[in-house]
């Protein structure tokens, strides 16, 4: 009788597995969408803050409109997130839901049994009766037998009920679960109504900005192309100072491949300090402490006119007035650029690869300073007609720039959030 049970206690245990690993993953996935959606929040409420702090400050409507399109793309991605959240509770519904119908069942089963087994126990529980089926055996080894017979099925009984025990306790945990679920729900879809609203709020005020620019679009046009010939500019001069100082510390290793003319030729303490920094690759701390991502890395349409293009060759971060940046990885000032009509710029070496901190009003630091992670090296400048404060962050492998998306920590990071996603 035991041998035939044990095919469906292999059952019953790798259902219970597979029953686990499923509810694990949905409870892995719900987390990280959490997560995510903490994330937006707290951008939306960042924008709302800066957007507050500059409200005296007259915008161009070149900004404005960038404005609208980064606060529409974070709230379009919030309700998105949010979606997937309530659809996943939906099914981890639908399955709680499931298993409470299943474990209704089980238990109808194992009560029914268990008031049988109790019945018949009953009228065998005369002490004369359990004695004369002992002694009713043909032989010792018989009686032995039905005494060890009559001990499992005691032991049965005080089985059966604690397993009836334990299915009510798990079901009624579920039945709880399930009640936080659905008001979890409840709450996740009244906020997305919320966000609707502002969005569609955001959306028309967009459109309507964007009705005023259509009308003198060759105006517009003409000023995103001087900004992306002037952007072009300063990264042809970045470009040349980064070959001269590869030449440079080249020629004083003596390097004579032509290693020489794409990247460093390293001593072997600063190829353990590129090593080190690339083990660092996506745990990078943020140059700033409070901001977020207003440009993505790439090649991208221009949010008014998308026949123009804007390539940027590491991201724009806008961030508070006063605002200091800081070293993301120890390393050597490589240089402090000062360009016409240009802030200053901050270049560190990192071995192999640099990390560049553009548009700063003050700068702590000199070429061959030694600095440390974190180390404040200066400060953000901050635009006196609109009260921008932006600050522009790129990596490059000698002179091949590389997406920061990569290598700066990309969660909740001292209230900076990352939006890498190019529209």
């Amino acid at each position: 009788m035991l041998q035939n049970k044990q095919p469906f206690k292999i059952i019953l245990l790798l259902s219970l597995m597979f029953c686990s690993a499923f509810v694990f993953s949905q409870s892995a996935k719900q987390q990280e969408l959490e997560a995510r959606r903490q994330e937006l929040r707290l951008e939306i409420q960042k924008i709302a803050q800066l957007r507050a702090e500059n409200q005296s400050k007259q915008k161009s409507q070149l900004t404005l409109i960038q404005d609208f399109k980064h606060k529409i793309s974070v709230l379009d991605n919030l309700i998105k997130v949010t979606n997937q959240q309530a659809n996943l509770l939906t099914r981890d519904i639908n399955y709680n839901q499931r298993k409470i119908s299943s474990l209704r069942d089980e238990l109808k089963v194992l009560k029914e049994d268990y008031a049988a087994m109790m019945v018949k126990s009953y009228k065998s529980k005369n002490q004369q009766s359990r004695i004369m089926f002992l002694l009713s055996a043909n032989d010792f080894k018989q009686a032995y037998k039905r005494l060890q017979y009559m001990k499992q099925y005691t032991d049965h009984q005080k089985e059966q009920g604690e397993t009836i025990k334990a299915k009510t306790a798990e079901l009624q945990a579920i039945n709880l679960d399930l009640l936080k679920q659905q008001e979890t729900k409840k709450k996740l879809i009244a906020e997305n109504r919320e966000v609707q609203k502002t969005l569609e709020a955001e959306r028309k005020q967009h459109e309507e900005l964007m009705k005023a620019i259509k009308k003198n679009l060759s105006v517009y046009a003409a000023q995103i192309k001087q900004k992306q010939r002037e952007a072009d500019r300063i990264d042809a001069e970045i470009d040349r100072i980064i070959k001269e100082a590869i030449a440079k510390s080249n020629k004083k290793s003596g390097a004579t491949t032509t290693k020489s003319s794409s990247g460093f030729a390293l001593t072997p303490e600063e190829k353990v300090l590129a090593a080190n920094f690339v083990a660092n690759k996506g745990k990078l701390p943020w140059p700033i402490e409070k901001g977020y991502v207003t440009l993505g890395y790439g090649t991208q349409p221009h949010p008014i006119d998308h026949s123009l293009t804007i390539k940027s060759n590491g991201v724009r971060i806008a961030t508070e007035k006063g605002a200091k940046v800081h070293a993301v990885f120890n390393g050597e000032v490589s240089a402090v650029l000062k360009m016409k009509n240009v802030n200053p710029i901050v270049m560190i070496r990192h071995g192999d690869y640099l990390t560049l901190y553009k548009n700063l009003s003050e700068v702590y630091v000199k070429e061959g300073d030694k600095v440390t992670t974190k180390q404040v090296i200066g400060e953000v400048f901050t635009n006196p007609s609109n009260g921008e404060t932006i600050l522009s962050f790129s990596i490059s492998k000698g002179t091949a720039t590389e997406n920061p998306a990569s290598w700066i920590f990309r969660h909740i990071h001292n209230n900076i959030n990352y939006c890498f996603s190019i529209k």
